[in-house]
This record gives structure tokens, sequence and C-alpha cells, in this order.
């Protein structure tokens, strides 16, 4: 258990490594580009974003805990975060250092009030898995255990001793850099990242909570009882304490490892594609999700041919039963069940979607799928990602744009893009997007880290993987399930452009009257904010030529009269700081 002493320099060297690397994407990102050496900071970008990743991994395996978390959080975002980071932090979960058993042991029989020898027939001593808040180790159950539950083989997973005054500090220190970034107006008008920290906090004190992640495995198994899709291990409930958890052993190949998976003759692609669309069925079906469905999560299990016939004739996939497009044709018939499934352990992390949520959430993919910005706005604003008050006209047409030239693009054909149209496309949209008010709602967190991982995820089994094309016939599903059907939809449709055509003559009249009452007024969002980047631009630019003037004249007059010479040079420094940050602090959406 950690003393105060170790505690203490723990979340020292966490400040220290948060402390350092925002000072320097401070100078790098802020600075220098404001001084004219954008180039420059751009330059050794990507040696700076490797040198960050690697000091991150070295202090995420020597303190454990939620450091873990964080960078396996890093580690899926394959496709946001660029290949500096993951890359340098893939490995981050496999490399966790375990606790020798004997410490293991000690906690373990403190909690199950008996000795292993009698709670199990046997315990490997050697984990199967280390992982940041706790290991897992195979045993057998005792016989008269093993009847009762109906299988012998399982995976005791206990607590790392003194996880909890860990996790402690590691919040602590996580809520004071949040803190530090939430006083930069930048970022506090738009995240509310102390909530997103009491967030992660509630979640992480409920995963370290076993008798809640026992719980939790029932419930998931529950919603996938009739889905042949998917598999959970059952609770050895007489074995499961708050810090001991003892389920049955699942392991199978682990769902990122591509080359076990082609030799068992499972192909990769299939097995991207289901992952997304039973993710999908979780957070826009079930509203109950696996929030933490990173590859030591998932395994892929191969089911025997008869095994596999009868699971596919005894247990109806859930597209079959309307909840869900994943094991449905296009023509609407049931597909064949696959012959292996996903099994999902580890529930300790899991998100729930409020039904007004939910049913955002399907707003919004219906809008994707259909590349319609507006509807899409509308969705984000519904979801309440944003705040009523937000003027979304010119989000509108970015999104619209977005879709024109990115809209259908896999992640592999997203790479091949040329990084100039990015770039032109956050020059031309950045500060609309940036001047927005976002939020988000409870439990948006982890609905953004599942989505991410999935995303990243599938990327990596199949550097082909559109997640448009497995988005596609899920909305159109949700379609046919909240309006009867496609043309219904469409009658929709025509029916608002016939009223917006019925109605114009009237408008076009009420407008031409208020022309000749010179009453129109032309609202410019955009030229109005190039006009005050103009200004604040003019500004700094004669605070820089002031600057310039006190200090050459400053030097140039020391050496004739050294007082008047040193006032003159720190004349000059209100000028530089107002050059450099005019406009920074007090700039609002």
């Amino acid at each position: 258990m950690p003393d105060v002493a170790s505690s203490r320099a723990r979340y020292r060297r966490i400040m220290r490594f948060a402390i350092r690397y925002m000072l320097e994407a401070w100078w790098f990102e802020l600075i220098l580009p404001r001084i004219g050496l954008r180039r420059f900071a751009a330059r050794g970008r990507a040696a700076r974003l490797t040198d960050i990743a690697r000091n991150f991994h070295t202090l995420a395996i020597s303190l454990g805990g939620l450091m873990i978390k964080v960078g396996q959080f890093m580690s899926s975002r394959l496709d946001v975060l660029p290949p500096e980071i993951t890359k340098e932090l893939e490995g981050l979960q496999d490399e966790v250092p375990p606790v020798a058993f004997p410490a293991i042991r000690e906690l373990a029989e403190a909690e199950l009030g008996l000795p292993l020898d009698r709670a199990y027939e046997w315990v490997d001593p050697n984990p199967v898995a280390a992982a940041s808040l706790g290991q897992a180790h195979r045993a057998r159950l005792l016989p008269s255990d093993a009847a009762d539950t109906g299988f012998a083989d399982v995976i005791v997973k206990i607590q790392r001793p003194g996880i909890d005054e860990i996790v402690d500090v590691d919040l602590h220190a996580l809520r004071r850099v949040a803190g530090y970034l939430n006083r930069v107006r930048a970022i506090s008008d738009h995240v509310d990242l102390p909530g997103l920290v009491t967030e992660f906090a509630h979640t992480s004190m409920l995963e370290i909570e076993y008798l809640h992640e026992a719980g939790n495995a029932e419930r998931f198994a529950a919603n996938f009882a009739h889905d042949a899709r998917v598999d959970v291990p059952q609770v050895a409930w007489e074995r499961t304490t708050r810090r001991v958890l003892t389920l049955a052993d699942v392991t199978a190949i682990k769902i990122n490892d591509v080359d076990a998976l082609r030799a068992a003759g499972i192909d990769p692609a299939e097995v991207a594609h289901t992952f997304a669309t039973v993710m999908f069925d979780q957070l826009f079906v079930d509203g109950y999700f696996h929030a933490d469905p990173h590859p030591g999560n998932i395994f892929v299990t191969p089911l025997k041919r008869d095994a596999a016939a009868t699971l596919s004739g005894a247990g109806a996939p859930r597209g079959a039963s309307g909840r869900g497009p994943a094991a449905v044709r296009a023509d609407g018939s049931a597909a064949a069940s696959p012959p292996w499934r996903l099994t999902f352990i580890d529930f300790g992390m899991m998100g729930e979607v409020p039904d007004r949520l939910r049913h955002g959430l399907q707003q919004l993919l219906i809008a994707v799928a259909a590349r319609n910005g507006r509807q899409l706005v509308e969705s984000i604003r519904d979801v309440g990602v944003l705040l009523p008050s937000a003027d979304t006209n010119e989000l509108e047409r970015a999104m619209t744009e977005l879709f024109s030239r990115f809209g259908g693009m896999g992640f592999a054909e997203l790479q091949r893009v040329d990084p100039r149209e990015f770039r032109d496309f956050a020059v031309e949209f950045g500060d609309v997007v940036r001047a927005l008010p976002f939020q988000l709602p409870e439990n948006f967190l982890l609905i953004i880290r599942a989505i991410s991982i999935t995303s990243g995820m599938c990327s990596a089994l199949d550097p082909e993987f559109n997640m448009w094309s497995a988005v596609e016939p899920y909305a159109a599903q949700l379609l046919r399930d909240e309006r009867g059907n496609i043309v219904q939809a469409l009658g929709k449709e025509a029916a608002d452009v016939a009223g917006i055509v019925a109605r114009l003559p009237r408008r076009l009249d009420d407008l031409a009257t208020r022309v000749e009452n010179g009453r129109v007024a032309v609202e410019t969002p955009r030229l109005d904010q190039r006009m005050r980047a103009l200004e604040r631009t003019g500004r700094r630019v004669i605070s820089a030529t002031l600057f310039a003037g006190l200090l050459i004249g400053g030097i140039l007059l020391r050496g004739q009269d050294a007082v008047f010479g040193t006032i003159l040079m720190i004349a000059s420094i209100p000028a530089l700081l107002h050059a450099l940050f005019a406009g920074w602090a007090g700039r609002r959406p």
C-alpha cells in the first residue's frame, strides 16, 4: 500500500509532466506562430509528438493506475491522433508490470475469508494479464462449485493492493491539470474540463468495485442473450467480492491479432464490420454499452461447426428480430451468423444512454448517412452538444462542405487525400467551429470514447474499412423503424418543399416591401469575424513596431545614458506582450 511520501512523489511526477508539455505546446503552437515562426514550429512537430508520447509511455508504465487508462485511450485513436502518438502507445496495456503473487494472494484471501487452496482447486501464480487496476490469474473451481456453476476453468481478477489510494492521487492530479486548462478561455468557453474529470472520476471509482462489474456483466449478457454474434463470461458469485471477481475462462484470439485470425480462417475485415455493428447496437438500440472496448477486452472465439449450426438455429440474430441491422442483408432477410463469436470481457467501464440522448444519436446517425448538413446540425443541437443560443448558419454551411469534400471516404482514403485540402478546410471553417459554444452532456465522454476506439480498432483490422458503409444500412433500418418506410420520409420532405413553394410568393412580396421601406438588414458573421481579426492584427502590428523602436532606442542610448536607455528597454515590454497576446485572452465566441 503506498505511503504518504510515495503518494506525494507520484502526484509531483504527474504534475511536472503535465506542466512541462503544456508550456511546450503553448510556446510552439501559440507564441511562435504569433511572431511569424509558424513554419519553424510546424517543422519539428512530428519529433515533438514522438518525444511526448515516448515520455508519457515511460511515465505510464512506471506509475500504472489511471495513467495506463489515459495512454490506452490515446493509443486507440488511430482515426484522429497522429501516428507518432498512437504507434508509441499501442502496446501500453500489455506492458503493465504485474504485482508479486504473495501480495495478490494476501489481498484475495482477506477478501474471500479463506486460503486460496480452499477457495479454488488451484490458482496459477503467473498472471494471464496485468492491467492498470488489477490483474487476472487462471484457476479452477472446486468440484462442488463447478457442479453448481456449470463450468470449472475460471479467470480470477484481483485488485492491485493499494489501488484505491493510487486512483485518489491520479484523480487529484487530473483535477488540477483540468483546472489549469480551464483558465484558458479558448478551452473553457467550449468544454467543461472539470466536469469531464468529475465524470471520469465517477467511472473510475465504479471500475474498482468488482461487485458492480459482475452485475454489469450479467446485464450485458441479458441484452445479447439471443444474439449469436456475442458471448459473455458467466460469473461465479460464490467466489466474487468487492475486490475479487471470478469469471468463466473465455480466453481466445485477441481481436487485433490479425495473423492469428487469418490462421484460424477468420477474415479480419468481417470481424471489423461485425464489431462495428455490435457496438452500434449497444449505443443506438440498447442504450447500454461497453465503454472500454480496447483489444485486451475483446476476443474472437472460433466455434465448432456443429456448435455454430446449433447457435444459428437456436439463437436468432439481433437483426432478425428487428432490433438492429447487424445480421440483416440489404433485402431485409436475416444473414447467417459467422462461425465465431465476439467475446467481451472487463465490464468495469460501462455507459448508459438516456432515451432522449439515444433518439438524438439515432437522428445524428441518419443525418450522417444521408450527408445532410442541415439535419446533422439540428441533431447535434438536439443531442445537447450545442447550446440553444448558438448561431448555426455557418456551421450548416461547413458541414455541407465537409460532406461535399470528404463524405463517404474511409480511413484509408482520407489518408491519401492531399493534406492541403484539410488545411484549406480548416482555414475556411476553423473560426466558425471554434466560436460555437459546445458542451458535453452527461455520459457523452464515454460515448465518444467507445466510438473512437471502435473506429480505430476497425481501421487497424481492415485499412480499407469505411465507417460510412457500416453506418448506412443501420441508418436505413432506423429510418424504416421510425418512419415506417423511406417512401414516407421522402413524402415528408416533398410536403415540406411544397409548403415552402406555396409560401414563397407572399415571402417575396414581404421582402419587396421591406426593401422599399429600407428595413432590410444583412448579417455577415464571417465578414465581421474577418474584420475583427484584421483590427486585432493591426493593433498588434503597431505594438510590435513600438516595441522594436523602444528596444532599439534603449540599446543605442544605453551607452550614453544608462538610466534612460534601460527605462526605454523596460518600457518596450508591455508593447511586446500586447503584440503577442492581444485578443487571445479576451476572445469570445
